[in-house]
């Protein structure tokens, strides 16, 4: 149980806005390592003046009748030709350096490798480097660096280990782009056996001091999702700033350890003295309240941004506006979005998305059109978002109109993400067979997100056949992933197929797989608590076990059912009773009734899909209670209030 303290109004400015001009400063070698010296900017004035002045083909011309081009000259044109991004006129000043014999300097190498990498050639990039033979440590970072940009994360560990075999040393910036490497490729399970390698490396040569290193190698690990692993670098870091700190944060946040996150947060505010929080560790914070629902928290994060002029950063209020929707207040997010002076695409699918998680699909197709409107492109996510929101509300057509319009209106190819949208779209409103054929007709391989939304919806429908053909693909594709066996086990005891129930548990324990124990979370007077149905340690745990018995009986006798189902045992009635009601859903309705001043919302989030009981017990509680009960499960909200929810009852 944490609780952040106040936020003080004290502002510093974010640390790496000049970290890219501080990097090329270091690769500067020293002059010894130089084809020629360093020059004075004594020779070639007019060209070097030009280049100043932006006027590149002018100095170009001057260039081709210039006896004696000295290194200062060609650094200033090769900066020219990367910042007007013009890919010939790099062309006609690199033929003229190699003529002019600077083919084999070292210095303007590194500044080739960078002009090539700004105007994305990198297969020019790599010929530069390819072809100098007195390739010092700024060469080989320089290459590295741009690689990693492009995303050549395997290209670039191979060029690493050939710097190794060869005896060059590596300096701290070679570790750097070394670890980044590791997670920008696409294969990233086995470019983690990397990072580790890279790890090991950087303890041997002494550089586990360097603030800049470890950093970069906790955001490592926090991409590859090693929690454990970050954590324990950071705790093991003597020097810790503040892109370090926001780096732990982030990867707590983004991890599913929102507390965590929020208690890290709360450690830096105390122990870091005059270094305060950013834009970039504001982000990670938003998001760590957004995961449990934290208004209150957000609401002070909030008052921080405005006191120390973070509301000028669209990233930030992006965050904001997803933060307040999915903490329950969709008013609020709104404001911020109608107050913000400029807006990207994220700041709009931040709208779109947060509509479409309360239910509110026709709104959110809305907040589209009018994006589209005034001019704004959709990308890729705009549509995940749009698709999202039209299947939480049952706008079948409208969806499938959106995702016609994707290819023939926008240019966008629909990806995995899209289909699995249109197949929990069209599942959610019962056309299985539909959804099935649109998976047929995919000319990628389905994968596991297009087969679990048609598994899901049968789970909704109790469609066996479906679920069936669903479940195997998933079983080869996600081995270890429980949910899928749950779910197809739930669809078989809704079926009363109890003997299919016990080979699906069976196929779990064999595996040695668990299911994920069902955790919900209520915010009250700014402090966080977690309820599960196997803990015993709240010290109100019988207080609030007492209070559900008598509510259900009450209920019970004005009509409420206990709907049982969700039981994969087949016990008795009563038993099955007994469970249901340690839900932790309803543990954190009753410690809300408890603990929540008279009047006040009560808000819950939940880890998992609202079952069909507690989504029948909360309705009948709301109105029985005389209380709003606002519930974020892992896919939507439900607004309970005199005994309806905002679903609708289609969730």
């Amino acid at each position: 149980m944490f609780q952040i303290q106040t936020l003080q109004p004290t502002y510093l400015p974010p640390p790496f806005h000049h970290q890219r001009h501080r990097i090329h400063a270091a690769s500067r070698p020293s002059s010894t390592t130089l084809a020629v010296p360093l020059s004075t900017s004594n020779k070639n004035p007019s060209i070097q003046s030009l280049c100043k002045k932006g006027q590149l083909k002018q100095a170009i011309y001057l260039l081709t009748h210039e006896e004696n081009p000295i290194q200062h000259t060609y650094e200033l044109l090769i900066r020219s030709c990367a910042q007007q991004k013009n890919l010939s006129d790099a062309f006609t000043v690199h033929r003229h350096l190699i003529d002019n014999g600077f083919d084999e300097d070292p210095f303007l190498a590194t500044k080739l490798i960078d002009m090539y990498s700004e105007l994305d050639s990198i297969q020019h990039a790599r010929k530069v480097f390819d072809e100098i033979t007195n390739k010092t440590i700024y060469v080989w970072n320089a290459i590295f660096r741009s690689l990693s940009l492009s995303g050549y994360g395997e290209e670039v560990l191979s060029l690493y280990r050939k710097m190794n075999r060869i005896g060059m040393p590596s300096d701290r910036f070679t570790y750097t782009y070394a670890l980044k490497a590791c997670v920008v490729s696409e294969s990233r399970i086995s470019l983690l056996c990397h990072g580790k390698e890279i790890h090991a490396h950087i303890l041997r040569h002494g550089y586990e001091g360097h603030v800049h290193v470890m950093t970069t190698l906790v955001d490592m690990y926090a991409k590859f999702g090693c929690v454990e692993n970050a954590s324990f670098v950071f705790s093991s870091m003597s020097v810790k700033n503040l892109v370090s700190w926001s780096a732990m944060i982030a990867c707590f946040s983004k991890n599913g350890r929102p507390f965590e996150a929020l208690e890290l947060f709360r450690e830096m505010m105390l122990e870091s003295g005059d270094m305060l929080p950013n834009s970039v560790t504001m982000v990670s914070v938003l998001q760590a309240c957004a995961a449990v629902s934290a208004l209150e928290q957000g609401k002070l994060i909030h008052g921080y941004i405005l006191r120390n002029g973070l509301d000028n950063i669209l990233p930030v209020m992006s965050a904001l506006v997803t933060m307040y929707a999915r903490c329950g207040d969709l008013d609020l997010g709104r404001n911020v979005f109608n107050q913000m002076e400029k807006r990207d695409i994220v700041s709009w699918n931040s709208l779109i998305s947060s509509y479409g998680i309360h239910g509110l699909g026709s709104e959110a197709l809305a907040v589209f059109q009018e994006m589209v409107q005034q001019g704004m492109s959709p990308s890729p996510i705009s549509f995940v978002s749009v698709l999202g929101a039209c299947s939480h509300s049952g706008l079948v057509d409208e969806g499938k109109l959106i995702f016609d319009s994707m290819v023939k209106e926008h240019g966008i190819h629909p990806t995995v993400e899209h289909y699995a949208c249109m197949v929990d779209l069209l599942g959610r409103a019962n056309r299985l067979d539909e959804a099935a054929k649109l998976i047929a007709d995919m000319r990628d391989e389905p994968g596991p997100k297009v087969w679990g939304a048609l598994l899901g919806s049968c789970r909704i429908h109790c469609n066996v056949e479906l679920a069936e053909r669903a479940s195997r693909r998933l079983f080869e594709l996600e081995p270890r992933n429980a949910g899928n066996y749950v779910l197809l086990a739930d669809i078989y005891a809704e079926a009363k197929m109890w003997d299919e129930v016990k080979r699906v548990k069976k196929l779990l324990e064999a595996r040695g797989l668990q299911k994920v124990s069902g955790c919900s979370w209520i915010e009250v007077r700014r402090k966080i608590y977690s309820l599960k149905s196997t803990d015993e340690l709240n010290p109100q745990i019988e207080q609030i076990h007492a209070l559900l018995v008598n509510l259900s009986k009450e209920m019970m006798e004005k009509g409420y059912v206990p709907q049982t189902k969700v039981v994969l045992y087949d016990l008795d009635a009563e038993e099955k009773q007994r469970i249901v009601l340690g839900h932790s859903e309803k543990l954190a309705v009753a410690f809300g009734l408890i603990n929540c001043s008279k009047g006040e919302t009560i808000r819950i989030t939940k880890n998992l899909r609202l079952c069909e009981d507690c989504h029948s017990f909360t309705k009948f509680i709301s109105k029985f209670a005389n209380r709003e009960i606002l519930v974020r499960d892992i896919n939507r909200f439900h607004h309970f209030k005199d005994g309806e929810c905002s679903c609708r009852d289609y969730w």
